[in-house]
């Protein structure tokens, strides 16, 4: 926030640690973007496989 108070024109991104219950107040800061890694570690893989076949 401070950083927009300065005037500056820089876009910022909060990383790491992030989880549900630190969202809102991480988002309410200021930040232009929040990555939060929780999403994609737990999520289900799905095993796709590809056959080729040149005549």
């Amino acid at each position: 926030a401070r950083i927009k108070e300065a005037g500056a024109n820089i876009t910022t991104e909060a990383s790491g640690g992030i989880n549900a219950a630190s969202i809102v107040a991480i988002a309410e800061s200021g930040v232009d973007y929040v990555s939060v890694g929780s999403i994609t570690h737990s999520a289900p893989t799905l095993d796709v496989g590809l056959d080729i076949s040149i005549n």
